[in-house]
């Protein structure tokens, strides 16, 4: 559309101005011969009236004089009509126009003066009227008086804009005629064409590369065409290649790493490319406080951290909420990037969300309800129906942003967590050829629990769209199933783990999620200076240093660990000045209550501590309070003899994961909760009830004291576990499941 304005623009300005130069010259002309018409009428009248009116004023007849004027007012467009006497005083004027007697006229001295006739435009009242005068002269060529005739001028006014309305109408006529034919050919010659060849080329696009040309293009786009599709060939052949050496490499290796899963990809998918959903997105663009500049960065996210290594090792599109500062500055016409910004392995298309959408879909439903009804109430779940109206509202908008992406067939759908668990079903209204999973990140609760969320029918309906929902612990796959079993209308089969509702089977599967180890390992190996740095910064040398890297959540267990770290200062005061706790906190969800209460809370509470312990310089916790790049967070990992996860409750909790995976020399140990999933990977890590404060704070003095040896044993064993089910086992694992799902 662009085009055809840059294209028609000039010309519809050079009619445009053409017609209105020949508007003004034809309302000049117009205006000019009515006018002169008006004039020839005016003398005439006035010319008959002159010997009448010399015969009255000669006999001073008074009652003829006005019987004259009066017998005039019946003519077309005639206003008035007077007669004044030598002096220029009215003797007769016609009745309706009598107002005419008490305007100044100081013209009728110049004409009694000099005897010639004048007409000109007058201004009366409101409007203008045309006033001829002729003087009246005795036979000795003496003045005797002077006739006026007074016309309407209004009937030029409206010829003149009636002229113009039809200027106006036949300029609009030709300016709509010109677009649409400069249209209709362009389209036919332009745009048609152009639109052929983007919809072939989406197909290339999605990686369908035997997608035949379903038309016949002339000219330099036959030329164009017939080039694609050469280029189409060579991808089909290698793509082919690809493939069958994919398979190979995969029967060899056994370890998975990113270039197996790339393999994997190649060989399950073919060419049709992942289509992964999340509301955070994996990159964003915000602006620096100290420069004003945009900046890509990673945000802290346990979903980031999984995903983003996959997409890396096999492309595809990554949808999600486009919510920093400069994040439309960076896109394409179609709201897409590559990322990483230093190498495209994948795109990334941004979905953009109002500020009432944001809090009643985000804010509002998944995090003040969802969030902590399925983190046992840790905290109250608030149900507002106008979040939920809004959360339904923006689901249908990722539907709508995803569906644009799908290949023509065999899509693969890969949803995460609970932002959106009506948009399976959407999708599969639309493309029901689609496969589609869905990863739960979060715990699951049991059907009493769930229950208590009144839109608990929509939402386990919306998921049941599904053909694979994912859960990181065999436990919420058990917990799911038991809430379907309970809730709705379905059939549990407990021998293939699936739920079968409106004639739609949906399979359940534990797929525990884990971390890039070898990407992780490989920063692990840091310069000795950047690791000293921390330590003089925080006078950390010859000390029991440990760490904790989390979001201000309050299912992580923050509150409980500061008064363990209390509790173990207290009991074993010979730790005082040789002991430090680190506390990397990420603010998170600051718009909603109860976690801005929670950062205050801490806040004061490690304050407390802190002035409880000091002496000198030395403080038990330092408690940074910002966001952290992985970057940022390795060297704490490197230094730190121990670190605590206490979560409260926690679907896996990959900080755990990645302290282990960090640990390349086996040094270090792990306190972990229970009650994270994690937990029943990393069996070798101290394990702990976080809600036990004196178990939690033993917990911290066994850790400090365990011998060398079994720390190294411990770790090894934890590390062999995260490094033979990493994130590339777990990405295959479901992969492989949904693949099979495809030929069943």
């Amino acid at each position: 559309m662009k085009r055809i304005l840059i294209f028609i623009l000039p010309i519809l300005i050079i009619v445009t101005l053409g017609f209105t130069v020949f508007g003004v010259i034809q309302a000049r002309f117009t205006e000019d011969r009515l006018m002169d018409d008006l004039k020839r009428k005016a003398k005439t009248v006035d010319e008959s009236l002159e010997l009448s009116a010399k015969f009255i004023l000669l006999n001073n007849d008074l009652k003829s004089a006005n019987r004259l004027v009066e017998n005039f007012q019946k003519r077309e467009r005639f206003q008035g009509c007077v007669i004044y006497d030598k002096n220029g005083q009215i003797i007769a004027i016609t009745e309706r126009f009598s107002d005419w007697k008490n305007k100044e006229k100081m013209y009728l001295e110049d004409i009694l003066t000099a005897k010639i006739p004048r007409g000109a435009l007058e201004k009366f009242k409101d409007y203008s009227v045309y006033s001829y005068i002729i003087p009246v002269l005795d036979d000795d060529n003496n003045i005797l008086g002077l006739v006026e005739v007074i016309y309407d001028t209004s009937y030029l006014f409206n010829a003149l804009t009636e002229l113009w309305r039809r200027i106006s109408v036949t300029l609009i006529t030709l300016i709509f005629l010109i677009t649409l034919v400069t249209f209709l050919i362009q389209r036919q010659i332009f745009i048609l064409p152009v639109r052929r060849l983007t919809k072939w080329f989406g197909h290339f696009q999605r990686g369908e590369t035997d997608k035949l040309r379903p038309f016949e293009e002339k000219g330099e786009f036959g030329k164009l065409v017939s080039e694609v599709e050469q280029v189409a060939l060579s991808l089909r052949v290698a793509r082919k290649v690809v493939s069958d050496e994919a398979q190979v490499r995969i029967k060899k290796d056994e370890l998975w790493t990113e270039s197996k899963l790339r393999d994997l990809v190649h060989a399950k998918l073919g060419e049709n490319a992942l289509v992964v959903v999340s509301n955070r997105e994996p990159y964003m663009h915000i602006i620096q406080e100290s420069t004003g500049k945009p900046k890509c960065v990673r945000p802290a996210s346990g979903v980031v951290t999984a995903i983003d290594p996959i997409l890396r090792a096999c492309g595809g599109t990554w949808v999600a909420h486009g919510s920093a500062a400069a994040d439309r500055s960076f896109v394409n016409s179609k709201d897409k990037l590559g990322v990483p910004p230093e190498d495209n392995r994948y795109i990334l298309k941004r979905v953009w969300l109002s500020k009432e959408e944001e809090e009643g879909y985000y804010y509002g439903f998944a995090n003040e309800g969802l969030w902590p009804l399925c983190h046992v109430t840790h905290t109250r779940p608030i149900f507002r129906e106008s979040d939920w109206q809004m959360y339904k509202k923006v689901n249908h908008k990722f539907a709508q942003s995803v569906l644009d992406e799908l290949p023509v067939k065999n899509p693969f759908v890969f949803i995460q967590d609970y932002h959106f668990t009506l948009l399976p079903k959407i999708i599969k209204e639309k493309r029901p050829d689609a496969i589609i999973a869905l990863f739960w990140h979060i715990p699951w609760p049991n059907p009493e629990v769930f229950a208590i969320c009144p839109y608990h029918l929509e939402i386990l309906d919306g998921m049941l769209g599904c053909d694979l929902i994912g859960f990181h612990v065999q436990n919420h796959c058990n917990n799911f199933l038991d809430t379907a079993n309970r809730l709705i209308e379905c059939r549990v089969d407990t021998e293939k783990f699936s739920v079968v509702s409106k004639n739609k089977e949906t399979f359940i599967r534990s797929f525990p999620i884990s971390v890039n180890t070898p990407a992780v390992s490989g920063k692990s190996k840091l310069a000795a200076e950047e690791i000293n740095k921390i330590k003089n910064e925080y006078d950390l040398q010859d000390k029991i240093i440990g760490v904790g890297v989390e979001r201000i959540d309050y299912t992580k267990g923050i509150i409980e660990r500061i008064m363990a770290i209390d509790r173990f200062l207290e009991k074993y005061p010979e730790y005082r000045k040789k002991f430090v706790f680190i506390q990397l906190a990420a603010p998170s969800r600051t718009h909603i209550k109860r976690y801005h209460e929670l950062m205050g809370e801490i806040d004061e509470l490690v304050e407390k501590k802190n002035w409880k312990y000091s002496e000198g310089s030395w403080k038990p916790i330092i408690y940074l309070k910002r966001h952290f790049s992985p970057e940022e967070i390795e060297p704490y990992y490197a230094l730190a003899d121990f670190c605590v996860v206490s979560s409260l409750h926690d679907g896996m909790n990959l900080v755990a994961k990645e302290y282990v995976a960090s640990k390349t020399d086996a040094s270090g140990a792990l306190i972990l909760s229970k009650f994270t999933g994690a937990a029943r990977e990393l069996t070798d890590a101290v394990l702990i009830n976080p809600y036990s404060i004196e178990e939690f704070a033993d917990a911290i003095k066994f850790t400090v004291d365990m011998p060398i040896d079994e720390k190294r044993k411990r770790m090894e064993n934890m590390r062999k576990a995260v490094t033979e089910n990493n994130v590339y086992k777990w990405a295959g694992n479901i992969i492989t499941e949904l693949t099979a799902l495809k030929k069943t």
